[in-house]
């Protein structure tokens, strides 16, 4: 796959990082005038909710005829924005994924081995500067075969019942969006050898663009390992208005376009490619319970007519989809950000399996 494809296809502040903390909890809200009810999302060492949902009991066998996706294992890295998106009454993402073929399963807070650098289970630990340690860490190779491994639910959404039995080959990973906070300068280059932000939270003091890129060009060197596996990096969602700054969501966008942009430019391969989750959820149809998903303005990052549609000028640097107080999508937003990635996702799994 051509680069050109690729184009044309995270300090927030302690508190916020706290408030993002403290668990994830479903929205059930599907798009009413009412506010979303507020849950929270990783930033820093995160600590499960009590009221998590039980996972819902596996779905239709049946995968939609077509699709070409049918027998590919897929696992997301995600909290509880993830969580939200995922769910059947909220951005629908795992049903969409199940209609295309893909077995999903997940990981969530108190997920997987304990990392003695991080204090506790990885899944809890979702930052920027944590993927260094997922990826790239002392104790990676731990991390990477539970991942691989790993075939059961830890949310709440409809999947395909029957395991192919095979390992993961496709994984999504994300952060949230306290890591959409950044510091630094748009135009700094990628931090190289010895980046503080590797292994740390997005409220270390080091959590700025330069060290943003550094940890995601680390990450290269083992994904270029892997190349029966196809990485796809989901951007953080934005900030509500009142939970950043001009300058830090600035740098957010910036950050984001060179996810997309210019990280892959010279690598090789195609088992690695980027959704902008950020972008998407920039501009609404009007309100944040209402998209634009399938209008021609607003930000969009999706498959059009078999081509890439990147367009990033069409809204603002923040949350198009949040309340204040609660920078969490609303479900508006994550079927917006459902519509546009599942067929762009099935395009890069062609591009990757060379079909």
């Amino acid at each position: 796959m051509s680069r050109n494809a690729f184009v044309t296809l995270i300090v927030f502040g302690l508190v916020a990082s706290l408030a993002c903390s403290l668990g994830g909890a479903l929205t059930a809200d599907t798009g009413a005038d009412t506010e979303p009810e507020t849950g929270s999302e990783e930033g820093g060492e995160a600590e499960p909710s009590d009221e998590q949902t039980e996972p819902q009991p596996s779905g239709d066998e049946t995968a939609a005829a077509g699709t070409g996706q049918e027998g590919l294992k897929l696992i997301f890295i995600h909290h509880s924005s993830g969580e939200n998106w995922l769910s059947d009454e909220n951005g629908g993402l795992g049903p969409a994924l199940m209609e295309h073929g893909y077995f999903v399963s997940d990981t969530n807070y108190d997920w997987g081995p304990s990392i003695s650098d991080l204090g506790g289970p990885v899944g809890s630990f979702t930052d920027t500067g944590h993927w260094w340690t997922w990826f790239q860490g002392p104790e990676s190779e731990a991390v990477l075969e539970a991942v691989f491994s790993e075939s059961e639910q830890h949310a709440y959404y409809t999947h395909l019942e029957q395991d192919p039995g095979s390992e993961n080959q496709i994984i999504l990973f994300k952060s949230c969006f306290p890591n959409s906070a950044l510091d630094g300068s748009p135009d700094d280059s990628p931090t190289g050898a010895d980046n503080p932000l590797r292994g740390m939270d997005a409220g270390s003091g080091f959590h700025t663009v330069a060290n943003a890129e550094g940890i995601y060009v680390d990450l290269l060197e083992m994904f270029a390992a892997n190349p029966d596996k196809l990485f796809v990096a989901i951007t953080a969602p934005p900030l509500q208005e009142d939970e950043t700054t001009a300058e830090q969501a600035a740098n957010a966008r910036a950050f984001n376009r060179w996810l997309v942009e210019e990280w892959l430019a010279d690598y090789p391969m195609t088992n690695v490619a980027v959704f902008d989750f950020y972008n998407v959820l920039t501009s609404n149809g009007g309100s944040p319970d209402e998209n634009d998903a399938g209008a021609s303005s607003g930000n969009h990052h999706r498959l059009v007519d078999g081509e890439v549609e990147y367009i990033y000028d069409q809204g603002s640097d923040t949350s198009a989809y949040a309340y204040p107080g609660d920078s969490h999508p609303t479900p508006a937003g994550n079927q917006k950000a459902t519509e546009e990635f599942v067929p762009l996702l099935d395009w890069y799994v062609q591009q990757w399996l060379g079909e």
